[in-house]
């Protein structure tokens, strides 16, 4: 039987990583490519990995890192899945993907509806529960409504960090024994050699209203009408059209000139934007990891992170922890690293010793687990 003397067959949903990839967009490859270097690696077999994709205008395109995947592609609208399987749970994985398969792991919170399948979930954070309004789109429609049946009916709910796997407990009623911490894996990236002196503040990840941009900003204006001026400030990544308000004030005055807008930056181009920064800022209201944070940790950048959600766990107190309601506590953080050199030096030291503990090969290892877990709790509830 496959999953106890053959390979335990697993779809895994890639529609995240298929366009920009931020966020769940790059754990969901990363941590693909990871079981794929383990199935190569391994002569027992025991891993066979499908990726499922489904989309009208995004193809699932052909990289070295997924070589050994079968692929399933599907002129589907992601929309039109998505209304189906979150209202009606149809149809399965397997009649989509030509199945079976022994797990069915979904990137989202939200079940792959299948026959018989064991069922996994990912749970990135739940900042869509208690603050819907920072939401749009099916998020707001279907997350808070659907995630607590859902998460309860999952053999096994995959989350990123201890402090989401506390959340995905306490508010869903989850049980630990179907939790599974996959903590996300440093880049590859060689560290730089030295911090360059003209370097920026480099704020990197989507423009959205969770990642507090706007006290970002009041805490740089803080910064430009002190006695000495600061770094320019470059914000890189896509802007959601709830960030318009932002991009207008870094057109005018005093931000006009001092600030810059990148925009997405693709994957194979963050080593360098890394490179560039004296320190990396990320103030957000709430993170269920935060993997810039251990990018610029590995890249040797030193960190002024905010002192909530997983942020102050990811850090290990390798960088400077500030209240993200306050501005004035931002600013200081930020001018702290700025100005004073043995406390970036440190920083800088710390953080590429812990970012050293985060693997990809873990990642995949505590997924494979994962699924094992996941397909043994469905065999004992006589559904396999």
């Amino acid at each position: 039987m496959c999953g106890a003397s053959g390979p335990v067959r697993v779809l895994i949903d890639y529609r995240p990583a298929l366009r920009e990839r931020t966020g769940a967009g790059e754990y969901t490859h990363e941590l693909t490519a990871a079981l794929l270097a383990r199935a190569r690696a391994d002569a027992t077999r025991a891993l066979s990995v499908a990726l499922f994709s489904s989309s009208w205008k995004d193809r699932l395109r052909r990289a070295p890192e997924l070589c050994g995947a079968r692929r399933v592609d599907l002129r589907i609208p992601v929309r039109v899945l998505n209304l189906l399987w979150h209202r009606l749970e149809w149809p399965a994985a397997e009649m989509l993907a030509g199945g079976p398969f022994d797990v069915v792991h979904s990137s989202h919170p939200l079940l792959l509806p299948a026959r018989g399948a064991a069922q996994v979930i990912t749970i990135h954070d739940l900042d869509f529960l208690a603050h819907p309004e920072r939401t749009r789109g099916e998020i707001r429609r279907d997350y808070p409504a659907l995630v607590r049946a859902h998460a309860n009916r999952a053999d096994v709910v995959v989350v990123p960090s201890r402090f989401t796997a506390g959340e995905v407990q306490r508010l869903l009623g989850v049980a630990t024994d179907r939790l599974a911490i996959c903590s996300p894996g440093a880049p590859d990236w060689t560290p730089r050699p030295r911090a360059p002196r003209d370097g920026y503040i480099l704020f990197l990840s989507t423009l959205e209203p969770r990642k507090n941009v706007g006290t970002l900003l009041d805490a740089y204006e803080r910064l430009l009408a002190g006695p000495t001026p600061p770094p320019p400030l470059v914000l890189a990544g896509r802007a959601r059209p709830e960030a318009e308000g932002w991009l207008d004030r870094i057109r005018r005055p005093p931000l006009a000139g001092r600030v810059k807008h990148l925009g997405y930056v693709d994957p194979s181009e963050r080593e360098a934007v890394y490179a560039g920064a004296r320190l990396f800022v990320m103030p957000s209201f709430d993170e269920g990891f935060g993997l810039p944070v251990l990018e610029a940790m590995t890249a040797g950048v030193p960190v002024v992170a905010a002192d909530r959600g997983s942020l102050p766990e990811v850090l290990g107190g390798a960088g400077v922890l500030v209240n993200p309601d306050d501005a004035a506590d931002v600013a200081e953080g930020i001018r702290r690293v700025c100005t004073d050199e043995g406390l970036a030096a440190a920083c800088t030291a710390h953080g590429l010793a812990r970012a050293g503990h985060f693997r990809w090969s873990e990642t995949a290892a505590r997924a494979y687990d994962a699924y094992r877990r996941a397909l043994e709790r469905r065999r004992s509830q006589g559904h396999v």
